[in-house]
């Protein structure tokens, strides 16, 4: 049974922010799924504040009908500060519920959003505090189409060794031979 605070709509009082979003552009039909759409740096670390924005931004990202609605997105636990169940998205249209669900079985730095239509958009979440060069150096990373780091490998892309920056090249013939 559900207590009254679980089945709460959280509502953000501030207008959503654009957000700081890179996306991998469209797979042609028929291709093998990536194992990440796309990156998102907040600015904080309140769901409230910073899932509005994104929400929105993933909806527009294509043609706009019905099934093009965010009706779900998963979280880790431990990325955020609350843990609303029920989130309004006040759209330029059409206000909406969002469900939020909350695991600790996630990686860390997972958020999985899904369409009305069934399709998932799996996203790196960049910490919010991290500095704005590694940042986008991880946005590009879990954007480049030949990268098959996986949220770990761009987690740790993050903080690179001393001297060394993330890289952003093309892989060799034995690493793509390994990742097939």
């Amino acid at each position: 049974m559900w207590t009254t605070a679980e089945r709460r709509t959280t509502i953000s009082l501030s207008p959503p922010s654009t957000p700081r979003l890179r996306l991998r552009p469209a797979a042609p039909p028929g291709s093998a799924r990536t194992a990440l759409d796309g990156a998102w740096w907040p600015r904080s670390a309140d769901p409230v504040a910073e899932l509005p924005g994104l929400i929105l931004a993933l909806q527009d990202h294509g043609p706009i009908d019905d099934h093009r609605r965010v009706t779900h997105v998963l979280l880790r636990m431990d990325d955020w500060d609350g843990r609303p169940r029920r989130l309004r998205v006040n759209g330029p249209d059409d206000p909406r519920v969002v469900r939020l669900s909350w695991f600790d079985s996630l990686p860390s730095g997972l958020l999985t959003a899904i369409h009305a239509d069934g399709r998932r958009v799996d996203l790196l979440t960049v910490p919010a505090a991290t500095p704005r060069t590694e940042a986008e150096a991880s946005m590009d990373l879990a954007v480049h189409p030949h990268d098959h780091l996986g949220i770990p490998g761009l987690l740790a892309a993050l903080t690179p060794p001393p001297g060394r920056t993330a890289r952003v090249d093309t892989p060799t013939a034995s690493e793509r031979a390994w990742e097939s």
